[in-house]
């Protein structure tokens, strides 16, 4: 059984009495207080995998814990993941942003503030750590870090900051579409006209 789209908790609705007592109390208190954050239909940002939909919401036991999930659907790798709706926070899981602050992270991108790690171990961890954080304009300046990077040095950018960037790029251009309802080459074409000014 889903939950509904609304979100409303049906737990204690799908299994009888016996069941629920053979849970510890204190977990399925905390499976009854579990915020479901997101519904049915609605597009989300999955950190490090691109711009999802939320296409289901059931649950599944876990170590004997009734645990609730989010099924999402990551169109930019047609790959379908099960998240347990305890843990969407700590993967940085969150919903699009708004208009405004859409608008607001295309303005604002411009070159680097300060110079980057000439290591680029080191460089590609710092901006994986921002991209971990689903921050739009987090995800917007490891764009425009590793634009710059790769335009200003001689040596072309290693292999996995080049997917790093490819990756980065496209989760951008995504969610800024989805927000701003452009067509997603318009977006582009607006990002590295930023980039170039």
């Amino acid at each position: 059984m889903r939950l509904p789209s609304d979100g409303t908790c049906v737990l204690c609705l799908r299994f009888p009495i016996i069941f629920v007592e053979n849970f510890c109390r204190s977990e399925y208190n905390q499976i009854m207080e579990c915020e479901v954050k997101f519904k049915i239909g609605q597009k989300i940002v999955y950190p490090l995998q691109g711009v999802g939909e939320i296409v289901g919401i059931d649950e599944q036991i876990f170590k004997e814990v009734l645990t609730p999930y989010y099924t999402i659907y990551i169109p930019v790798s047609d790959m379908t993941v099960m998240i347990p709706v305890s843990n969407t926070e700590t993967l940085g899981i969150r919903a699009l942003v708004d208009k405004e602050r859409a608008r607001k992270t295309l303005e604002s991108i411009a070159p680097p503030a300060s110079p980057s790690h000439s290591d680029w171990k080191e460089r590609y961890q710092g901006n994986m750590d921002m991209l971990k954080t689903g921050d739009i304009d987090d995800i917007a300046s490891v764009v425009s870090t590793l634009y710059y990077r790769s335009k200003n040095k001689p040596q072309p950018l290693p292999v996995m900051e080049r997917k790093q960037y490819d990756s980065a790029l496209k989760l951008l251009i995504d969610e800024l579409s989805l927000v701003l309802e452009t067509d997603k080459e318009e977006i582009k074409e607006r990002i590295f006209a930023k980039l170039e000014m």
